[in-house]
């Protein structure tokens, strides 16, 4: 089990930094998803230090539930802009992009629950049992 959580929260961090590079440096696929979301630049460098810090937090035993739940809301940020104005397969990837944060958020989403008795300490009106 504890081979398999870390495969998941290396597996996940890896796609999230592997993507900084792109939306760092302006690469015209970056630019044109958040151009057509209406978010350019902030929204691109937004995501970006939002997965930077999630990709950190998922390597660090101790806050791994953090990086799971940041992980976990920019992937379902990033998804539902596949599923709306983006489109599954942007500028020709094959649906690439769409199909890395799924798999992120599943990694997350597993990371998440095998963590509840964690995550539960951050739900309004739960104590720290």
């Amino acid at each position: 089990m504890r081979t398999i959580d870390w495969i998941l929260r290396i597996l996940a961090a890896v796609i999230l930094l592997q993507t900084l590079y792109f939306k760092f440096t302006g690469a015209p696929e970056s630019i044109y998803i958040f151009e057509t979301l209406g978010m350019e630049p902030i929204g691109r460098y937004g995501s970006g230090i939002a997965e930077l810090i999630s990709a950190i937090l998922l390597l660090v035993p101790r806050t791994v539930v953090l990086g799971a739940l940041g992980g976990a809301l920019v992937m379902l940020g990033a998804i539902a802009s596949h599923l709306g104005p983006l489109g599954i397969e942007v500028q020709a990837d094959g649906g690439l992009l769409f199909g890395l944060a799924c798999t992120v958020l599943g990694c997350c989403m597993v990371l998440l629950r095998w963590r509840w008795s964690q995550l539960k300490t951050f739900l309004p009106g739960q104590s720290n049992q």
